[in-house]
């Protein structure tokens, strides 16, 4: 069981001030289409968010992530925002948006949005305008339009291939009817992407995160951070031939835009963030996004990608604490979100790693119970690990990757773009299971008929449930000072174990995970304080965490 102590106050390690509460802080991530339903049509909202806010409380997260709720035709699931001032119509309003933000503060829950600048929605007012503009007009210059290359300019400007497949741009058809002009979209063709080299567009966004920060948000998630900046002059892409970044990520300029909008966070009077989606796999660079003065945290794919594999995993742990400390960054530790295959059925295949085209195997056969088993044993090896840990909606219940989707349900563009070879996204946003009800006939993706085992109010009942343990592990965690900002250090190493330590105030605990192929024994001293299933004639079982004090 967790300790009923009270929780110590956690500080900095060389100054001994409180520490910035991002720097140990649980985030829940809400996909708010899937998350809870508040008017009964099928798709989640604010209402349904508001109404669940004690869940949240009860699971003992201190910041809530929530993904677009802005106006858009959902070409790619919200991500296609038209407005980023008001609250699509599916969800609620704005003044629901504001009362929510005032609700989950009064249970002292932070709010952390979702923005969105690399690319916006087709249906964009700037968009609309361009299109209307033709070439050579200012209001095209806010995006990149192109002439084709070819004799007639009926071939793209350049190499350049989308993220969900296919080429990177699309030609429009002129005012006069002729066909025209191209126009990047580094993803669906309903996103064009905005240019970044232009003043009015950099300005644009420093109001959005001044509009949102008066509403009361505590931070923003920054949508494809490294990809904001292009090469000005769109260059041919030859990935065979690798010579930094590529064209359209991670390019210098992109840090400008960074150190302009943390002075605009820093002028509030508040401990707002960002935490940035970055892919860029070169640990230096990584590192460039997290100095003091650009973005707090930055999202740690390596792990979310590592197999379950102590070598592996132990090699990514090392690599992410070099890697921030030379700017002092705190880590993140990130399980599954709504783009990846939920971690229950990675864990229970043959191959446990994730690849960014890792849903193209969806098929694999799983064993959910090893999946499940090794999720709980994970979920504590990062809540464990020094910085700020992510669960993403339906971790905390146990859900699985729903693989058999109908495909006339389907409703990723990356299913459509890749022409079926990629399933996509929609088996990681299925609705979660609140009620008896399940499935639901109007929930928006199909939920499987297993999952009411798994429904909220069936595992509130249950100690041993999933619900149960991540309560447990959560409350725990935020009470013991050691697991919030102690002092990390490896253990003796043995084969298939990964064993460390966290040290503060002169408390130390320790996290031991076994992932070989057979039990082993306990240390010698210790109380355990949670294990992640039962332990066995003083040994800790395959795919079994504990930690001990």
């Amino acid at each position: 069981m967790a300790n009923s102590e009270a929780p110590e106050t956690p500080v900095e390690p060389h100054t001994g001030q409180p520490a910035p509460w991002w720097r140990s802080a649980a985030i829940y991530q809400i996909y708010p289409r899937s998350y809870a339903d508040g008017n009964g049509d099928g798709i989640g909202d604010i209402a349904g968010i508001r109404a669940r806010l004690p869940h949240l409380r009860d699971l003992g997260v201190d910041a809530v992530w929530i993904s677009p709720w802005y106006p858009s035709p959902m070409a790619d699931g919200g991500y296609d925002v038209a407005d980023y001032r008001e609250i699509d119509p599916m969800f609620g309003t704005l003044a629901e948006a504001e009362a929510l933000i005032d609700a989950a503060h009064e249970l002292g829950i932070r709010v952390i949005i979702d923005i969105v600048p690399n690319h916006c929605s087709d249906q964009h007012d700037w968009f609309r305008a361009a299109l209307a503009a033709g070439p050579g007009s200012a209001e095209r210059d806010l995006f990149w339009f192109r002439p084709g290359r070819g004799a007639s300019g009926e071939l793209p400007p350049n190499n350049w291939q989308s993220v969900f497949g296919g080429p990177a741009w699309r030609r429009v058809t002129e005012p006069d009817g002729t066909p025209g002009e191209w126009y990047l979209h580094r993803f669906a063709p309903e996103q064009p992407d905005f240019n970044w080299d232009h003043p009015d567009v950099r300005a644009e966004f420093v109001s959005v995160l001044r509009f949102w920060l008066d509403r009361g948000v505590d931070g923003f998630r920054i949508d494809v951070a490294d990809n904001l900046v292009k090469e000005s002059s769109l260059p041919d892409h030859f990935p065979e031939h690798p010579d930094g970044p590529s064209p359209w990520s991670d390019q210098d300029g992109v840090h400008e835009v960074y150190r302009e909008w943390r002075r605009v966070l820093d002028a509030y009077d508040r401990e707002a963030i960002f935490v940035g989606e970055v892919w860029t796999p070169d640990p230096v660079r990584f590192a460039r996004y997290l100095r003091p003065d650009e973005l707090h945290t930055a999202f740690n794919f390596p792990f979310l990608q590592s197999p379950w594999d102590a070598r592996s995993l132990r090699k990514v742990i090392d690599t992410t604490l070099a890697e921030h400390a030379p700017v002092g960054a705190t880590p993140t530790w990130v399980l599954s979100n709504h783009d990846t295959t939920r971690h229950v059925t990675r864990y229970g295949r043959t191959d446990t790693s994730y690849a960014l085209d890792g849903r193209r195997v969806h098929g694999a056969p799983v064993d959910l119970e090893l999946g499940t088993r090794r999720a709980r044993a994970a979920a504590m090896l990062t809540m464990a690990l020094p910085g700020c840990v992510y669960v993403y909606q339906g971790d905390e219940l146990g859900l699985w990757e729903v693989e058999d989707i109908p495909s006339e349900q389907r409703q990723d563009p990356t299913y459509r773009q890749s022409g079926g070879e990629d399933l996509g996204r929609d088996g990681c946003r299925v609705p979660l299971p609140w009620g008896d009800e399940v499935p639901d006939p109007k929930a928006w993706l199909p939920q499987p008929a297993a999952w009411g085992d798994l429904s909220v109010r069936r595992q509130s009942g249950d100690p041993d449930s999933m619900l149960a343990f991540y309560r447990e592990a959560l409350a725990l965690r935020r009470k013991q000072v050691a697991l919030c900002e102690g002092e990390f250090a490896w253990a003796t190493a043995t084969p298939g174990v990964l064993t460390f330590t966290r040290s503060a105030a002169g408390q130390e605990l320790t996290c031991l995970v076994n992932l070989s192929d057979a039990p082993v024994p306990l240390p010698s001293a210790g109380e355990v304080l949670l294990s992640s299933g039962p332990l066995t004639d003083g040994a800790v079982p395959v795919d079994t965490a504990v930690w001990l004090r």
